[in-house]
């Protein structure tokens, strides 16, 4: 197992129980004698700190560990920024559900402990990288760990698109948008909108329509080597919108195409010795325990 010594922060901003959690969490690894580096925004919340700091796109070249306070969405966006330096990630949970940030705030210092020592587990959660073209040029792109998605943004009118997998016609469909998921995004927005749950070690990629105007339409899984397109109609008068995560934006207009791969850089996620992803599902979603047994 690898010796962490230059040990990154980030966390949520806004949150006083995330400064709580990250004064708390600072002070334990300097007490073990690590180097600690702030991401540079969370630092302007500590005042006095007298730590090295840095920026969010540099951090993954300065450090061995990052650690991530919040929720999964903080987690979302640190893996964008990290996954190309290969850095590994540990997430606390101050969310609200915790599928990424797994390691209870009561537990920092225990379930740190058995991390530093080399007691842990790592999974490579690989990323979306999409690109929006117009008349074959590039007009936008993003990167999710979670999902892609085509939607009408403030619109309430369908869109209607055609869907290309490794250059074969799919289908054409009108529908309320259309979601592009990996296994790791199974358990979110695709989860809500009836798609399958898929385990993260899964190679695999599930298309999932947004109330399709057919009852034929059913979300798909396809190998995650597959390349997508996205033909947006030209017969439409309203601009979509792309969501990479939720949290970068592309505006599309009517003709413009969307293409969707696999990232090269795969996200290191780090996670106790004791994690389950069933457990998790158990948790997270109201899971019914064994028969007969305490819901644990």
């Amino acid at each position: 197992m690898e010796q962490f010594r230059n040990i990154g922060i980030i966390g949520r901003m806004g949150s006083a129980r995330v400064l709580e959690t990250i004064r708390r969490l600072k002070r334990y690894l300097i007490g073990r004698h690590l180097h600690v580096i702030l991401e540079e925004t969370i630092a302007e919340m500590l005042p006095g700190h007298n730590l090295q700091t840095s920026s969010r796109k540099l951090l993954g070249e300065v450090c061995d560990l990052v650690i991530v306070v919040g929720g999964d969405g903080s987690m979302l966006g640190a893996a964008r920024a990290l996954s190309q330096h290969n850095t590994p990630v540990l997430g606390i949970n101050r969310g609200s559900l915790g599928f990424l940030t797994d390691i209870l705030p009561e537990q920092l210092e225990s379930q740190i402990s058995e991390v530093l020592a080399g007691n842990y587990t790592v999974e490579q959660r690989f990323l979306l990288e999409t690109e929006v073209r117009r008349e074959g040029m590039p007009i936008g792109q993003g990167d999710a760990l979670n999902d892609v998605v085509l939607h009408p943004g403030k619109s309430t009118r369908m869109i209607e698109f055609e869907l290309f997998i490794d250059g074969q016609f799919v289908y054409s469909l009108k529908a309320d948008g259309l979601i592009i998921a990996t296994p790791t995004g199974s358990t979110a927005y695709a989860l809500s909108a009836g798609g399958p749950i898929m385990h993260p070690r899964l190679d695999a990629i599930v298309i999932v329509p947004m109330y399709p105007h057919t009852l034929s339409s059913r979300p798909i899984v396809v190998d995650a080597d597959s390349e997508l397109k996205v033909i947006i109609s030209e017969d439409m008068n309203i601009y979509p919108l792309v969501s990479c995560d939720g949290q970068s934006h592309v505006t599309c207009a009517p003709g413009d195409t969307l293409h969707i791969q696999r990232k090269p850089q795969k996200l290191r996620l780090i996670h106790p010795l004791d994690h389950n992803f069933y457990g998790v599902c158990r948790d997270k979603l109201g899971w019914g325990s064994r028969l007969g047994q305490d819901n644990k």
